[in-house]
């Protein structure tokens, strides 16, 4: 994990240059990563996310791909938001214009993901059960399903923020 700050207020994750994925953990062992046979990995089908974000099944659920850019990637679980690092000068004044840029935002159409508890965060080319040995996080969600949106907003004239946001189904 990166802090940008000292003692920064987040850890960040970041990429090799491809997507980011956050799989369930009692799935991990099932993500090959880049490695997989000549026609496609499990890496190959997380790069052909179109968008801010997809699902991809992983054993018998599904992982959530940031997609769009490499952009250094947290989670604010006072928001349920993943945050991605677009641009900012430092990570007070990104992670100070959070609030508007969720109150502003223009949010993509949501979709409905089924997480059967904690997820971690790493570069999808990793195999899962690699993921502890490179920049990774742990986000503890609760089991259950959840709303997932994504918008990118510019907060100010030199932040830009990408928000992938979960929200909690109750119904």
């Amino acid at each position: 994990m990166v802090r940008y700050a000292d003692p920064g207020a987040v850890e960040w994750v970041e990429s090799g240059g491809g997507p980011l994925i956050a799989i369930p953990e009692v799935v991990l062992p099932f993500w090959a990563g880049a490695n997989g046979d000549d026609l496609s990995s499990d890496y190959d089908r997380a790069c052909d996310v179109d968008g801010f974000f997809g699902l991809l099944p992983v054993g018998d659920t599904w992982a959530l791909v940031l997609g769009d850019e490499p952009a250094s990637t947290s989670y604010l679980p006072e928001h349920g938001t993943f945050v991605r690092w677009c641009a900012a000068a430092s990570e007070d004044e990104l992670l100070s214009g959070v609030p508007a840029a969720l109150a502003t935002a223009v949010w993509e159409p949501e979709v409905e993901w089924n997480v059967p508890g904690p997820v971690v965060l790493f570069d999808a080319a990793w195999p899962g059960p690699a993921s502890e040995r490179t920049d990774h996080l742990k986000v503890a969600l609760e089991p259950g399903r959840y709303a997932v949106r994504a918008a990118y907003v510019e907060p100010g004239p030199e932040t830009w923020v990408g928000l992938v946001q979960l929200r909690r189904l109750t119904r």
